[in-house]
């Protein structure tokens, strides 16, 4: 089994490796096998610890230079990406990261003597709050997405490019629409969710937090575990069991951030909330205000995916993570 992560040195792309690295996996219905090469590229190198395997190979650099170096995967995680934040403030770089790239990395796929399963990780971002419709209201397998950002635009677009490469016998192409993932360790960055992080993490670490959105806002979620789990079962199954090339919701857990620190001060048995300033932003609540954030996953539910029961066993995942 050969696999390839772009974006690997980011948070899901070094959990995804790890996970890929313990073996066995399973791509495309086939039987599960132990990963003989991994190919891991991003514009930075991974962490030291992976680079260091031996099944691993590095490839640093722009997703279209490194491109020919890829090789010949069973199965490609296509991770790389602009977040949400900086493909709104910088509407080239998240073209030319969000759009270019992935066209770049069909045409590749394309070429390839046999068709790769390509995992595509789109976004909740690709649903929004239409101002001429109004709320988007509760999220389901048939519900029509509405991006009301660049990010949404250009995650939606890359979902339709997979699904037509897939349509021509380009790539076996599975598209999953993550939640937004908590608690994520290492520094914020420039996603408008970062703070459903940031107030967690940097709490516990002692350090003040800031939340932008009013504190009961409704929010969709899902912790590290359960999004590299579903990336995994969505690329390991078959593909009459896969069905529609419609990108798949991955499960929510629902909650506020109100919600999450009264989670936070249980698990931790102390007032460690008030480290977190709630500092009201208007442009990143008016990102997250057009997100969705209650889903009926049912399709993810066919594949035995669920959401988390409650934030409360996130914060105790995060902590084990970091003890």
């Amino acid at each position: 089994m050969r696999a390839v992560i772009t974006g690997a040195a980011g948070f899901l792309g070094t959990l995804l490796a790890k996970q890929l690295l313990s073996g066995p996996v399973a791509a495309g219905g086939a039987a599960a096998t132990q990963v003989s090469e991994l190919v891991l590229t991003d514009l930075v190198a991974p962490k030291t610890d992976l680079a260091r395997n031996p099944r691993v190979r590095v490839l640093v650099g722009d997703l279209a230079a490194v491109l020919n170096d890829l090789g010949d995967p069973d199965i490609v995680f296509h991770l790389a990406g602009v977040v949400s934040g900086a493909a709104e403030a910088d509407f080239d770089l998240g073209m030319h990261t969000n759009i270019d790239g992935v066209r770049a990395l069909l045409e590749w796929a394309r070429m390839r003597k046999t068709p790769p399963v390509l995992l595509f990780t789109s976004s909740l971002a690709v649903f929004g709050s239409d101002p001429a419709i109004g709320p988007i209201g509760e999220v389901d397998d048939d519900t029509l997405p509405r991006p009301q950002s660049s990010y949404g635009i250009q995650k939606f677009i890359g979902e339709q490019l997979v699904a037509d490469y897939t349509r021509r016998g380009f790539v076996r192409g599975r598209s999953v629409r993550l939640m937004t993932v908590a608690v994520r360790s290492g520094r914020p960055n420039a996603a408008a969710s970062s703070f459903m992080s940031s107030i967690i993490r940097e709490p516990l670490a002692g350090s003040r937090a800031t939340c932008p959105v009013p504190p009961d806002t409704p929010i969709a979620l899902s912790s590290p575990g359960r999004t590299v789990e579903g990336i995994l079962r969505a690329s390991a199954v078959g593909d009459a069991q896969w069905g529609s090339r419609t990108a798949m919701n991955l499960p929510a857990l629902t909650t506020t951030p109100h919600e999450m620190a009264a989670a936070l001060d249980r698990v931790t048995g102390e007032r460690t909330s008030a480290l977190i300033d709630w500092v009201d932003d208007p442009g990143i609540r008016a990102i997250v205000d057009a997100w969705p954030a209650r889903f009926i996953t049912e399709r993810a539910a066919s594949l035995g995916l669920t959401p988390e029961t409650s934030f409360d066993d996130v914060v105790r995942q995060y902590l084990e993570t970091v003890a």
